[in-house]
């Protein structure tokens, strides 16, 4: 199952893409639940988004890539995730991963990375994270080498390409360079084992003495460097809006179809069926206007996202603040959402419902292990300083 690229319009290809995903993310449900239990890494279904091409849709059509937009590529994030969030995290974070090269480095190291990408089928993994600053940068021999642990290294198992952050003795500014995981002094864990999210390989990097070549730094115009690069962290947060969103749809389909197979009435009631309980009637219209209102600002946000993408050099602050605002709108509506509808689910399903074999409760587990790692009363006040004082968001890793 494979995307081929020809001339096509772009809106045939968004089409022809999604498709695809869907057809992956159907093969991916059959083994969610046995996957969710395994943990470690999900070898066979990584490679399978190898083979689909997916892999390499934001890279422009002049190396070789598909060429597509983040709208389609959030959509195809929710659409993995609503049956398996670890991929559906694994995905974005490929395309956060490709966009780091773009935003942070050179047209040389953007155009190796690409054409890597596309020419060799590399699934990309993260080791940047700027709140665990156990990595050092130093020089040795006339080398420069990083030494330390990273934490959190989400797609790390299994990658082909990894990015990774550092600070170096008497710089205030993170480094970030883009490194092959199979370097001498690279040792990926493998020791991730959280209640959630099973498979995205986020556990521990051990850096002993690996060199970091001159051309492998992204410094062209680096973390922060300039009001375009600084675009990362709103695409980072918006990829797991997506995450999130995606959780939310399919834990409400869960419950919705477990509802109408399953779930008896209760005696009090008053009726014959569950969907006729109007209070179980309530509850799915309160989740469904939450999940409307997710959904609503999560295409919002992307569509914003889209346009700053493509102005390029020419982006001002006052659109880069706006894409922020959108951004923190939509990860507040879909972590409400996604934890409301992940506890809820139960109280329209019954008892019964919370067997083990079923893992229903992987929906939950999920979504609350990873909205913990960025809690939004931070975005809260970002969007009350813009109500309030008209003051944008300050652009940083994590806003």
């Amino acid at each position: 199952m494979s995307l081929i690229l020809s001339d096509v319009s772009e809106t045939t290809l968004s089409q022809r893409a999604l498709e695809i995903a869907e057809r992956l993310a159907s093969e991916f449900a059959q083994t969610a639940v046995e996957r969710d239990r395994r943990g470690g890494t999900a070898k066979l279904e990584r490679d399978q988004l190898r083979a689909s091409r997916l892999l390499n849709l934001l890279i422009p059509q002049e190396f070789g890539g598909l060429g597509s937009d983040w709208p389609t590529i959030l959509k195809i994030v929710r659409t993995f995730s609503r049956v398996d969030s670890s991929l559906g995290h694994l995905f974005g974070f490929q395309h956060l991963m490709l966009a780091t090269v773009e935003l942070y480095g050179s047209a040389a190291q953007r155009d190796h990375a690409f054409r890597g990408t596309v020419n060799h089928d590399w699934f990309w993994g993260n080791a940047l994270n700027p709140l665990d600053t156990g990595t050092q940068l130093t020089v040795k021999d006339g080398r420069r080498v990083i030494n330390g642990r990273k934490g959190f290294s989400s797609g790390s198992a299994d990658a082909d390409m990894l990015i990774v952050s550092a600070l170096e003795p008497g710089n205030p500014r993170i480094l970030v360079a883009a490194i092959p995981p199979g370097r001498a002094g690279v040792h990926v864990m493998e020791d991730w084992d959280n209640m959630g999210q099973r498979q995205t390989d986020s556990g521990t990097v051990e850096f002993v003495d690996v060199e970091v070549r001159e051309d492998e730094l992204l410094r062209t115009p680096g973390p922060l460097g300039s009001i375009r690069a600084s675009l990362r962290s709103c695409i980072a947060q918006l990829i797991l809006s997506n995450v999130y969103l995606g959780i939310a749809e399919g834990a409400f389909g869960e419950a919705r179809n477990y509802t109408l197979a399953q779930t008896r009435a209760w005696p009090g009631s008053g009726v014959a069926s569950p969907n006729d309980d109007a209070y179980i009637l309530r509850h799915y219209g309160e989740l469904f206007l939450g999940l409307q209102a997710a959904r609503q600002s999560a295409d919002v946000a992307a569509l914003t996202l889209q346009r700053a993408w493509e102005s390029g050099d020419a982006i001002t602050e006052n659109h880069r603040g706006r894409v922020a605002l959108d951004v923190a709108t939509a990860k507040i509506a879909t972590t409400r959402a996604g934890l409301d509808v992940t506890n809820r689910m139960f109280e329209v399903m019954g008892s019964r419902s919370t067997a083990g074999s079923a893992r229903l409760d992987r929906y939950w587990r999920n979504i609350r292990t990873h909205t913990l790692h960025d809690p939004v009363d931070y975005k809260l006040r970002e969007l009350g300083a813009w109500a309030l004082n008209r003051t944008l968001p300050t652009p940083g890793f994590y806003s």
